[in-house]
């Protein structure tokens, strides 16, 4: 009997409080494993959209056309359906224009009076459902 009472004094253990610190960082490191898988597939699954104004030429004899060259720089379809000109409705050419993941193309658009020569225009792109998806600033020549 007191052999065993010997062994039992000499038993090395871990406190209660190291082990509690050591069950929660584990809980911790695998709740941040999670969490980060799980936003990965979120974001591979919503997708985005985007699209980049490359150029932009004013043109027309009235002077009211404005030329954009765009690219589609998210990760899925964008549907162009409306755009603002320094916040004035402006008229795209053929009502929408559509654009895959990394496509380039070109959108016309109609102001409602001649741009001014030298003037500064805010163009803004907006996609089907009224979220801004490009947006450019430009000065028209002079």
């Amino acid at each position: 009997m007191k052999t065993l009472r010997k062994i039992r004094k000499n038993a090395k253990a871990l406190s209660p409080v190291v082990a509690s610190i050591i069950l929660i960082a584990v809980t911790v490191a695998v709740s941040i494993a999670v969490a980060a898988w799980m936003g990965a597939l979120t974001v591979g699954f919503m997708g985005s959209s985007s699209v980049n104004i490359n150029t932009v030429t004013f043109q027309g004899a009235s002077e009211t056309e404005i030329l954009l060259g765009v690219k589609n720089t998210g990760t899925k379809s964008v549907t162009v359906s409306q755009a603002k000109v320094n916040n004035a409705a402006a008229t795209i050419t053929g009502d929408s224009v559509t654009l895959d993941a990394g496509e380039v193309g070109s959108i016309t658009l109609t102001l409602a009076s001649a741009w001014i020569d030298g003037n500064a225009y805010k163009i803004d792109l907006y996609d089907s459902s009224g979220q801004v998806v490009g947006s450019y600033q430009a000065t028209a020549p002079a």
